[in-house]
């Protein structure tokens, strides 16, 4: 039986699975549906279209759902998507798409987003990614698996980071970042690979190695960004360990639109 606190306040249209608890003083609007094992803390408002997938923990103050920070915004139907999993911190804003960018802000499953977070209309979040404390995201932010961002990092509108991407505190992020780059800076710089965080992923020395030579082709050979991605689809083609991350990264700079952070 769902269980929601007297002070509560839930819209008949709102569909909330039979054990989604709603905390006090919650609101949940029109148009919202909570999957199964979902808990809703104290004081959380959550405002539709928005789905909500299973077994998220969203914690007091957070806003999900609201309109988009965008002047364009018309209030056109637009919606966000979280998927399953996820813990929601205190105070944290996700906002719901607009019809400029397919009309939809969505998350993954099993990310952490710490508190403070905002991430803005039009966001593509993978999963299980890490948002420390204060991070923000402006529009149309595109975020891969495995992402980890520090604590008050800020990333401009339409940037696009690859898969287990990781930031320094405090970081300003302009311009795309390929997959398995650490940043840090304002504005942000390369500093490396994510090696650490691919070993407690469980890549192995020979996959790590393959992707450290192939940082040093973007990073440290002096060639163009697109003399750079040739290689590195040429070193792909190549085969043997790690071949297949060398192709994915190849494949991200093909996406690039705002260039990379250098």
């Amino acid at each position: 039986m769902t269980r929601i606190h007297p002070t509560a306040i839930v819209d008949p249209s709102a569909e909330l699975a039979p054990d989604v608890t709603v905390g006090a003083y919650s609101v949940i609007g029109r148009g919202v549906s909570i999957g199964p094992g979902t808990t809703v803390a104290a004081h959380v408002a959550i405002e539709g279209p928005c789905r909500i997938g299973a077994n998220n923990r969203i914690h007091p103050f957070a806003s999900l759902g609201g309109a988009p920070q965008d002047k364009k915004y018309r209030g056109e139907p637009t919606t966000l998507e979280i998927g399953d999993g996820n813990t929601i911190r205190e105070y944290v804003t996700l906002n719901r798409g607009t019809v400029q960018g397919n009309a939809v802000t969505r998350i993954g499953d099993d990310n952490w987003i710490m508190a403070y977070v905002h991430v803005a209309h039009d966001c593509v979040i993978g999963s299980h990614t890490i948002f420390a404390n204060c991070t923000n995201l402006g529009g149309h932010v595109e975020i891969g698996d495995w992402v980890v961002l520090g604590g008050y990092t800020g990333v401009h509108q339409f940037c696009k980071l690859g898969a287990h991407v990781m930031t320094g505190v405090g970081s300003v992020v302009l311009h795309d970042v390929p997959p398995f780059v650490m940043v840090a800076g304002n504005t942000a710089q390369a500093h490396g690979i994510n090696a650490e965080g691919l070993r407690r992923r469980g890549f192995d020395k020979a996959d790590i190695e393959r992707i450290r030579r192939a940082y040093r082709t973007l990073y440290r050979s002096g060639l163009t960004l697109e003399e750079a991605r040739r290689a590195l689809f040429e070193q792909a083609a190549s085969g043997g360990a790690g071949s297949e991350h060398i192709r994915k990264l190849a494949e991200f700079l093909e996406r690039v639109t705002r260039g990379i952070v250098r």
